[in-house]
């Protein structure tokens, strides 16, 4: 996982889509992805389980300077970004500051922790973003989604 802190921002892996100027295929995904696909896959359908019930995706591409990624909603409301990086992807959150103190209060890793702690508040929310690598990665998103959706 990347714990890259708000100085360290400009450092984050770029996102493999800027510059395109149309949605990327599941098969353009795959090849930027590469082995982490099924992390993405794992991913993308633990938050469309009943438990989480996000049955709403599609591409957003808000500038071409910061490439496409991957919006999943639940009954309209944003859950997480998914931005494709060489080899891995990255999620983002915004997390209200109830969503916030259940996290802190978890058992998610330091750290998960310390992006959290680390991570800019915006009026809208504290903006939570890491690279997912590994099945650990994709458990923490899991528990972010879920803080997410129950607060």
């Amino acid at each position: 996982m990347s714990t890259k802190t708000k100085s360290q921002k400009s450092e984050l892996a770029p996102n493999v889509f800027v510059g395109w100027k149309k949605a990327p295929t599941e098969a353009e995904v795959a090849s930027a992805i590469g082995a982490a696909k099924p992390l993405w896959d794992q991913l993308i359908a633990s938050l469309q389980s009943d438990e989480f019930k996000v049955r709403d995706g599609e591409w957003n591409c808000p500038a071409a300077k910061y490439g496409w990624s991957l919006r999943l909603k639940r009954a309209g409301r944003n859950i997480i970004y998914m931005a494709p990086i060489s080899g891995a992807f990255r999620v983002a959150f915004v997390l209200g500051k109830k969503a916030v103190a259940a996290a802190m209060a978890s058992d998610l890793p330091d750290a998960v922790k310390r992006v959290i702690t680390d991570a800019p508040v915006y009026p809208e929310g504290t903006g939570v973003r890491f690279e997912v690598r590994s099945s650990k990665d994709v458990l923490s998103a899991v528990t972010l989604a879920r803080f997410k959706v129950e607060n």
